[in-house]
């Protein structure tokens, strides 16, 4: 695998969170080289292109890219850039970790669910729509497929044989959405069966809100659909203080991409107050992916202690009086520590 990974620095806040994150990344000595290419808004200005093809190419080549946040504008036919990069390098696997961190707001503490979402087909793909001439009716179709629902389950599985997880929760509508959720849910009773010393749960969608919300302690891994999971991975999200620790990882067989699931937040881009961490957690777990699981870890601790002990450091939105650089240089001292 190559030592040179795809930067894309994006819109908004993107490029302030960036430089901060590699600037821990070096800091690290993890022997990276960065391509920095363009996308979103930045691009379209530049080459007249939300997405060029050189960008598509540069990730191809690497394998590996770390994404900040893009804006895809409103209206004007323009496609999600990131559903446009996920069907494309085929990013069946979205894999969103929510863990509790000091010193933010959130409302639980020990909180350690990863939400294991499906990322190319289920309703996202938004086959078949239509609206009716008068205008009353619209359609739109959900498709799951075997092979799909298969591998989405086996990676979940295959993660939580990796991280040393003791129980994977498949959550599902197939009590009404009997053929697209049943299949779904099918697969993941075949699958589970391999994996004797994984605790197997099943849970409807809306009881897991609820219970994620009254006793999140009871999950570990969940795994799920396109649409179920991106709801989820944001409630989980929520559960440990909101999208600014909310890193967000797009693996497929062949490319891999790692994002700060938050938006470009142009209100306060250029103001230097940016929390980078959920950047930050999105280059750990591509250090993971990296073979650099070592690096990863000290990185994730560096940032838990910085927001446990340097307040003079951290951003505001942490209770803080820090600012993005500031709050990234105390990383930087301590993973080189």
């Amino acid at each position: 695998m190559s030592n040179t990974i795809a930067v894309i620095p994006g819109d908004g806040i993107g490029p302030e969170i960036m430089t901060a994150t590699l600037r821990v990344l070096d800091a690290l000595d993890c022997g990276l080289s960065y391509d920095y290419v363009d996308a979103g808004m930045v691009a379209l200005e530049k080459h007249g292109d939300l997405l060029p093809r050189a960008t598509l190419d540069k990730i191809a080549e690497h394998k590996v890219a770390l994404k900040g946040p893009l804006t895809t504008p409103i209206g004007g036919g323009f496609t999600s850039i990131n559903v446009t990069l996920r069907r494309h390098f085929d990013l069946y696997a979205n894999v969103r970790p929510a863990t509790s961190f000091p010193g933010t707001k959130a409302r639980y503490e020990n909180i350690d669910i990863i939400t294991v979402r499906e990322n190319t087909e289920g309703a996202y793909l938004a086959e078949g729509q239509s609206v009716s001439e008068d205008g009353e009716i619209a359609t739109s179709m959900v498709r799951v497929t075997r092979k799909g629902s298969a591998r989405i389950v086996r990676y979940a599985f295959e993660m939580a044989v990796k991280k040393g997880r003791k129980k994977v929760t498949a959550v599902h509508k197939a009590n009404i959405i009997k053929t697209a959720s049943g299949m779904f849910l099918n697969v993941a009773r075949e699958i589970a069966k391999e994996y004797p010393q994984i605790e197997f749960n099943e849970m409807i969608v809306d009881n897991t809100c609820m219970q994620l919300v009254m006793k999140p302690e009871q999950f570990d891994v969940i795994v799920t659909t396109n649409l179920f999971g991106d709801i989820l991975s944001d409630l989980c999200a929520g559960l440990v203080g909101g999208l600014g620790l909310a890193p967000g990882d797009n693996i497929g067989e062949h490319a891999a991409i790692f994002e700060a699931v938050h938006g470009s937040a142009p209100d306060i881009a250029g103001k230097g107050i940016a929390n980078p961490c959920a950047l930050l957690l999105a280059a750990a777990d591509m250090l993971d992916h990296l073979g650099m699981v070592e690096k990863g870890t000290r990185l994730r601790d560096a940032i838990r202690d910085t927001m446990a002990n340097d307040h003079d450091h951290v951003t505001p939105d942490l209770g803080g009086r820090g600012n993005t650089q500031s709050f990234g240089e105390a990383i930087a001292k301590r993973v080189k520590g």
